[in-house]
């Protein structure tokens, strides 16, 4: 449950924050905590590490928070700061680019089948169960909104490089999304 709150109490959470005071920082966390884990899943396979990849992320949070000036909303600098947390995670702890089949995803899958029957949750798993460096690609283009440029810098990679690995990330997802509605399809016959 997300508790709702006002522009002008974010303001003096916010306040409160940089002072230091850990009930609003409790607040904080607990306003923002469902939304920054779900993020962090989305990135890292393991509840556990997205976890404690998010927790490390408020620790960032409360310890920068003078680093926040009002443009933009605080969720969203928030979430950047989420997100950059996996990322920071995912190139100490995963060789991205070496675990993945380029065989598996060559060709482009015929979708042209594909019903509207598969849940929200449905498509996050898929995703959720794609080699790490499509994942990673995926969620920062097509979810988060960065450019091609921006993955780059943030991951070290080029930009034809993140091209590819969302090029190859829509097609195996498209591959699983057809494989997926035909089991369903079989199933309910």
């Amino acid at each position: 449950m997300t508790l709702k709150i006002t522009e002008s109490e974010e303001h003096l959470l916010i306040e409160n924050c940089r002072k230091k005071d850990q009930k609003a920082q409790k607040e904080v966390f607990d306003k923002y905590s469902p939304k920054m884990l779900g993020i962090c899943n989305r990135y890292l396979r393991d509840f556990d590490q997205a976890e404690d990849v998010m927790v490390g992320g408020f620790v960032k949070v409360f310890s920068r928070i003078d680093q926040y000036k009002g443009d933009g909303s605080f969720e969203g600098w928030v979430r950047r700061i989420m997100v950059n947390e996996a990322l920071t995670f995912i190139r100490k702890n995963k060789n991205m680019y070496l675990e993945v089949d380029i065989e598996v995803a060559d060709r482009e899958p015929d979708y042209s089948t594909l019903s509207n029957s598969l849940e929200a949750n449905d498509l996050l798993k898929l995703v959720h169960d794609l080699p790490t460096g499509y994942r990673t690609v995926f969620n920062m283009y097509a979810i988060e909104g960065y450019s091609h440029k921006e993955i780059a810098k943030a991951l070290g990679i080029s930009e034809n490089t993140s091209k590819s690995q969302l090029s190859r990330a829509r097609v195996l997802l498209q591959k699983q999304l057809l494989k997926s509605e035909r089991s369903l399809n079989q199933n309910l016959q």
